[in-house]
């Protein structure tokens, strides 16, 4: 290993009062986010001239520990990018570099944050102790991932493949498709801890038995190694695919080759090294128990200065390793210092030795040919018998501990299983003995410590260290367009179908670039109505009736007097206002009837009133109506803005229509998505895309009329040919198989051909 290729310690991030349990790296110009138990995130610049890093923010507001972080890229809306930080309060916090406090939160799980992940399309995908995964898009959840039964201690998004993984304490980690679970890894026997991408179709994972696997995404593992004495908890990919990096309860960072090979160990003064992340420039930091964050470079420009790296030997040499980590130790039998002047065969490699009155154990050193002190053994061998099951409360347990919470009060019983989870048995501790939150991690590191390397059918200490004190019992310290005929048949007028214009160099039937309306009608049925209606419901005369039943012509002077008249009868009862939203429906294509309606004055108002007929209990004429006021106030500008701003709603409420027996309904629908779709050509708006593109997917597998099926296919050619991002949606929620299900549709022809055409573009 060249002098280049040695990492050693650039600096010390201190500022924390409690572990640094998650680290990450903010954009290219090595800004490091730090998370700790003491509920607060730090931002950290490089200081400039030095290779040190300065304190620069500190993020304040969730009321538990701060788990886990992620950070979003820069957008318009956001240029510096967002800072994302999961907590045992069950909320994800979301900062930006102005603000000391959450600019929002995310609330949907209903146990601790533990992992988050990103795509670069600002997708968030959030892991729990409630045992599911969440799926995030500005600010909305829009998928939660059931079928793990232990926590979700990890997640990771396959950026270009639309997929999500999911690692959790049940040892399995799980493929997800458009919310769909597509695969389920087994081979780890302990929990999944960490997973990172490393292409489109490899993965690493890190688990609690050591190991680290390489998969592809089809299922196989590649490879797996032994890498850890201890639980592993972070790995990170270094840059140009030159290996990676893992860290661990077995006080390590440990710096791996792409083929695996491990080329070196730095040792850490702390117990657990909770995460681990690489900058841009290939230095690392983590972060640990001790509440220290750490920055290691492999540039000798950037090491710590030599007075700085020979106190942090001296603070590892002088850390003590209880015999628990090290083994059976029978002093009378280990070498002396002698034992040093024989090179080690390995970097890493341990000895230990008697130091005079102590036992020492060095670490061999390749970079620098020699052995390191890495600290001092302590306590006598744990003494072994025979392993036996202890009953507690009518169960069988391989530990059941006694936990003295304060001086004059019974000890607590900590029961526990060796294939538990140790935060899961501290968790139902803490919550059936009432104890605070905040003790969670000291009673499962309490558990780790003092079951370390147990396995089904390994035999039980008899006695245990506090965490603390050293001492048999734990005492838990108190931590401070053109018009087109309409595809349906009118109730009023005969019926029409759709025929797209397109560009036959490239697609045949997309991208449609104008919305569709619906426009033909009997005008002299449609005010006979009206008037059979009027006279037993209002007192508005014919003539009037006449003017607003013109409000449905191009040509129409829309005069505001009359459009308040058609606002008026709009009032009628449920049953009786079918003529009047049919009037409404070709009046809204213009102008002034347009501005009216949507405008910001009355606009809350109208969407409201077609909400409502929308509901369950509304006739079916009205349900399509309303849908068809939709579809053609999109002609105008105003229908346009009024469209885009309540199009959650809109779209939240129409998907409830679906599945139906009215062929004209369906048709209404599909207008309706197809309009959308064309609205949202060349918008950056991918929560909306997403909500259309899984809209549209569910009614492809409920609708049957072949219009309809056909407006619903080029509205995914509209918004997904030449549009990565819709592309990239349309792959996530496995839209390919409802496609391929209308390649085998005869009638009309234009449904086959336009699916096909699809399918293409989806492979």
């Amino acid at each position: 290993m060249s002098a280049d290729t040695v990492y050693k310690l650039r600096c010390t991030l201190v500022g924390h009062s409690m572990d640094v349990r998650c680290v990450a790296v903010m954009g290219n110009n090595g800004i490091i986010v730090t998370g700790s138990r003491d509920r607060t995130a730090k931002v950290w610049t490089a200081a400039e001239g030095s290779v040190s890093y300065i304190d620069s923010l500190t993020l304040r507001g969730h009321t538990n520990f701060v788990s886990c972080i992620c950070i979003l890229p820069a957008d318009d809306k956001h240029p510096n990018g967002l800072i994302l930080t999961g907590s045992n309060d069950k909320t994800i916090c979301a900062y930006t570099l102005d603000s000391l406090s959450p600019i929002y939160r995310l609330n949907g799980h209903t146990n601790t944050v533990c992992s988050l992940a990103i795509s670069k399309f600002g997708t968030v995908v959030s892991g729990s102790w409630d045992q599911t995964a969440r799926v995030w898009l500005e600010e909305k959840c829009m998928m939660t991932l059931e079928g793990h039964t232990a926590t979700v201690w990890a997640v990771a998004i396959v950026m270009h493949q639309g997929l999500v993984i999911t690692g959790s304490a049940d040892k399995t980690i799980k493929l997800w498709r458009a919310g769909h679970c597509e695969n389920t890894f087994k081979g780890h026997t302990d929990c999944v801890r960490s997973l990172v991408v490393v292409s489109d179709v490899q993965f690493l994972s890190a688990s609690n038995d050591g190991t680290i696997k390489k998969w592809l995404i089809t299922g196989e593992c590649v490879s797996s190694i032994q890498a850890h004495e201890s639980f592993i908890y972070a790995i990170a990919l270094l840059p140009e695919g030159s290996g990676f990096v893992s860290t661990g309860e077995d006080r390590t960072l440990r710096i791996w080759k792409e083929s695996g090979e491990c080329k070196q160990i730095v040792r850490l003064p702390a117990q657990s090294i909770w995460d681990v992340a690489v900058l841009h420039n290939g230095d690392i930091v983590t972060g640990s128990s001790d509440g220290m964050a750490r920055v290691f470079s492999c540039v000798s420009e950037r090491y710590a200065s030599a007075e700085e790296i020979a106190a942090f030997e001296e603070e590892i040499s002088g850390t003590p390793l209880s015999s628990g980590e090290l083994g059976n130790i029978k002093i009378n039998e280990l070498p002396g210092r002698e034992a040093l002047y024989e090179p080690g065969k390995r970097d890493g490699q341990t000895k230990i030795i008697r130091d005079e009155s102590k036992v020492g154990v060095y670490q061999w050193s390749e970079s620098e040919s020699r052995w390191v002190k890495i600290g001092d053994a302590v306590g006598a061998a744990d003494t072994q018998a025979p392993g036996t099951k202890i009953h507690f409360e009518g169960k069988e347990y391989d530990y059941v501990f006694s936990v003295d919470v304060e001086d004059g009060r019974p000890p607590f019983k900590l029961p526990y299983n060796i294939t538990e989870d140790p935060w899961f048995a501290a968790q139902k501790f803490i919550e059936k003995n009432e104890l605070s939150q905040m003790f969670l991690d000291q009673v499962a590191n309490f558990i780790v410590n003092n079951t370390k390397g147990m396995t089904l059918g390994s035999q039980r200490p008899e006695s245990y260290g506090d965490p603390f004190t050293g001492q048999s019992r734990y005492v838990p310290g108190v931590i401070g367009s053109t018009p087109v005929p309409s595809g349906g048949t009118d109730p009023f007028t005969g019926t029409g179908r759709y025929v797209p214009s397109y560009d036959q160099s490239e697609h045949r039937y997309f991208p449609h670039k104008t919305v569709l309306t619906f426009d033909l009608a009997n005008l002299n049925a449609i005010a006979g109505k009206l008037k059979e209606f009027n006279h037993g419901n209002s007192s508005i005369e014919d003539s009037a009736i006449d003017l607003v039943v013109k409000l449905s012509e191009s040509t129409s002077q829309n005069d505001h007097a009359t459009i308040v008249t058609l606002e008026k009868l709009l009032s009628w009862p449920k049953d009786l206002v079918f003529p009047v939203l049919d009037v409404l429906r070709l009046a809204i294509r213009n102008t002034n009837v347009c501005n009216h309606f949507c405008g910001i004055q009355g606009g809350q108002q109208f969407l409201l009133y077609l909400l409502s007929h929308l509901s369950k209990e509304s006739p079916p004429s009205n349900k399509m109506l309303s849908v068809r006021v939709f579809c053609n106030m999109m002609k105008q500008d105003k229908g346009v803005k009024f469209a885009l701003q309540s199009r959650g709603s809109i779209l939240e409420s129409v998907f409830q229509l679906l599945p139906s027996d009215n062929k004209n309904m369906e048709i209404a629908f599909a207008t309706l998505m197809l309009n959308y779709s064309v609205l949202l050509l060349g918008e950056k708006d991918l929560e909306a895309k997403l909500q259309c593109l899984t809209g549209i997917k569910e009614a492809l597998d409920a609708i049957g009329d072949g219009e309809a099926q056909f407006r619903l296919l080029v509205a995914v050619g509209t918004l997904a040919v030449d549009d990565e991002d819709s592309l990239m949606l349309s792959k996530s929620i496995d839209l390919l198989p409802s496609l391929r299900k209308l390649k085998s549709v005869k009638e009309p022809e234009k449904v086959a051909q336009c699916a096909t055409e699809l399918e293409k573009i989806l492979l």
